[in-house]
């Protein structure tokens, strides 16, 4: 298992680097970061230092959008990133949240986000791809290669994902609810010829080492409210029962209203409806011995990478007890085992 840290850049960017380097000395191999221009500082022009500062971590969004930016501008990006540092990028792709609920807008079809998968991923990878009518190719790029997993709750997108994604990234921890989207997800792929086991599965949820369970749910409440959007968008187009397992839907209920100027936030005000349980279920808590044990149940049903959240106040202290102890761990189990 690849283990990956997601951060918010917010200001300093020089916080947001050394949490990368802490990251890489600690064994992780990707470092990803939240991509809402409004909310938080430009993350490609972190990468760029991020990437200068390291030498094997992979850095990309968790996740970008086809509304907020033009997808060859995006694809351009990319390929210059894998110029300058080898091929080091990675591209976590959705229809959108807090990138475009910021300026009033609205994720993108299903459609739009299947088209700019192609376009980006074309274009990134130094090959020729049809965009609005024209054959467009980077004259400058050769040998660039971008992988570009994609986001994704509801039955349609988990169904786009299947045929078209590298990578699968499900913003959630829970057990149950990871198994009956992996099945989704690869049931799709096999019915349209691909190799279902050639895509990667990331399971991304916060991560925190500690001993104070009210506290650590207190820290990392804010994750079932961010995933709440999302669910509350799969109840309008389904409803609450039937189209996606009942554990996902059944707790928004209580969703009332949602600000995206504290998302993704420690004490989010606005996520107070999200049970306890809820938290414990989506997210990884508690001892390096919790944490070791959920893991490798995910393993154990097909997770490729756990990338854990770090917004919350214990930071540097679960990055370390993960590379001395937990990620180990992992990796020993799993040499044990082939």
């Amino acid at each position: 298992m690849d283990f990956g840290a997601v951060l918010q850049t917010n200001p300093p960017a020089a916080r947001t680097v050394h949490l990368a380097k802490l990251a890489e000395q600690y064994g992780f191999s990707h470092v990803w970061t939240f991509d809402s221009h409004l909310l938080w500082q430009e993350p490609y022009v972190i990468y760029s230092q991020i990437l200068n500062e390291t030498k094997r971590i992979t850095v990309g969004p968790m996740v970008t959008n086809p509304a907020t930016r033009d997808w060859t501008v995006t694809a351009s990006t990319y390929a210059t990133l894998n110029e300058m540092y080898g091929n080091r990028t990675i591209c976590g792709i959705g229809r959108g949240d807090s990138a475009v609920r910021t300026t009033n807008g609205a994720p993108t079809n299903l459609k739009t986000l299947r088209e700019s998968i192609h376009v980006i991923r074309e274009l990134a990878n130094s090959r020729p791809v049809e965009y609005q009518g024209a054959t467009v190719q980077f004259p400058w790029s050769v040998g660039s290669e971008l992988d570009v997993w994609v986001a994704a709750y509801g039955p349609l997108a988990l169904k786009l994902t299947g045929e078209v994604g590298d990578g699968f990234i499900l913003q959630l921890a829970d057990i149950d609810i990871a198994t009956w989207m992996i099945k989704t997800v690869r049931d799709a792929a096999e019915k349209v010829g691909r190799d279902p086991m050639s895509i990667k599965f990331c399971v991304a949820a916060p991560m925190y080492i500690g001993d104070d369970r009210e506290h650590m749910r207190d820290q990392c409440r804010w994750f079932g409210g961010m995933v709440g959007n999302h669910v509350a968008d799969i109840v309008a187009k389904y409803g609450a029962s039937g189209a996606v397992p009942q554990a996902l839907t059944d707790y928004i209920k209580g969703r009332e209203s949602y600000d995206y100027n504290e998302h993704g936030r420690a004490g989010n005000t606005h996520a107070s409806f999200v049970p306890d349980e809820i938290v414990d279920r989506f997210c990884v808590l508690g001892s390096a011995n919790d944490h070791i044990d959920k893991l490798e149940e995910l393993k154990s049903i097909g997770v490729d990478q756990f990338a854990g959240y770090l917004q919350h106040d214990n930071k540097e202290e679960t990055l370390r007890v993960y590379g001395e102890t937990v990620i180990p761990a992992l990796k020993e189990k799993i040499v044990a085992t082939t």
